[in-house]
């Protein structure tokens, strides 16, 4: 049971979040972007930590040579702006439906008769945390493709029934992380659809695998890579591009298909092998102020990365044992 402090603070975060539902999709447009963008750059001004950690991987990645050279603090303040415009427009897609969504977003098919054929069967779609991630799902939803979404419950309880309402908007089901592998199984082999974003550091351990992301080495879910493996599904790749004047590109990368025997690490390293140039090309989108290289390998420089890595026995043992 919370704390009486605790329940306060739970009540007023759900009441902002509520107010904040109500009144966005109640705003034109040019209000919306103008407003994320004040918001992003408070952000980037008062959330210390997480300026540092995005300075610090921008940084590491410049040095690396494996991010263009650019401006850091502008690119993290911009980093900020629209991971803001994406929390927004989630509660602003309230004014989205079947008949109108195009006008926000413009969807771009790699591969249109692959798509189509491998979303008839069914199919786990991947993103990263970049752009509106949120709008992707949605906007399927409105193309008549309902996706099960594993998302990480809000220690506010209350928190997450507002977010998973505006989630489930277009037809979706949100379900936790709690046993969401077997219900995901379930809903691929009945011919339907799972989702998840692929870029958050995991623990290592059997549900990770190792990903090279920007030149080092992070920890991420294997459950996508688990899925397509098992059930013989295509992964359908997706990322949504903001544009400069407030809507999204969707490109729909051409479907693939596990190989026979491909070990999980492969599988999760092609996925993010289609994201990562997409993400050189316009990194602001990308959510630079997360922790994503947590470990240090031991065969690393730690000058080379971030300084908030750290070394852990268990990551290399762990590392050690993956093919």
């Amino acid at each position: 049971m919370p704390s009486a402090a605790k329940q306060l603070r739970y009540q007023l975060e759900a009441a902002l979040v509520r107010a904040a539902a109500w009144a966005l999709p109640k705003l034109p447009r040019p209000a919306v972007l103008a407003l994320a963008d004040g918001l992003g750059s408070l952000a980037y001004t008062f959330d210390r930590r997480g300026r540092e950690t995005g300075l610090a991987n921008t940084r590491a990645a410049i040095a690396a040579g494996t991010l263009p050279e650019r401006d850091p603090e502008q690119l993290v303040r911009g980093s900020y702006q629209l991971f803001a415009r994406s929390m927004c427009d989630l509660f602003w897609a309230a004014r989205l439906s079947r008949a109108n969504y195009t006008e926000f977003v413009q969807v771009e098919f790699e591969d249109r008769a692959a798509f189509e054929k491998a979303a008839k069967a069914g199919a786990v779609w991947v993103t990263p945390h970049y752009g509106n991630f949120e709008w992707i799902s949605l906007t399927m939803g409105y193309r008549d493709h309902p996706f099960t979404l594993v998302a990480q419950d809000f220690k506010n309880p209350r928190l997450t029934e507002l977010f998973t309402r505006a989630r489930e908007r277009s037809g979706h089901k949100v379900i936790p992380s709690q046993r969401a592998m077997v219900r995901l199984l379930k809903a691929l082999k009945a011919g339907g659809h799972a989702a998840l974003l692929t870029d958050l550091n995991v623990a290592p351990d059997a549900a990770a695998v190792p990903v090279r992301c920007f030149g080092f080495v992070t920890c991420v879910t294997a459950l996508h890579a688990f899925l397509a493996s098992r059930t013989g599904k295509n992964i359908i790749p997706g990322i949504a591009v903001p544009d400069r004047d407030g809507g999204y590109l969707m490109k729909v990368g051409k479907p693939f298909k596990a190989k026979p025997d491909e070990p999980l690490s492969e599988i999760a390293q092609r996925c993010w092998d289609l994201f990562e140039p997409e993400i050189r090309a316009y990194p602001e989108p990308w959510l630079w102020m997360y922790k994503h290289w947590r470990y240090l390998p031991e065969d690393a420089e730690p000058a080379s990365y971030p300084p908030y890595a750290n070394r852990s026995k268990k990551f290399d043992k762990w590392l050690r044992g993956k093919p």
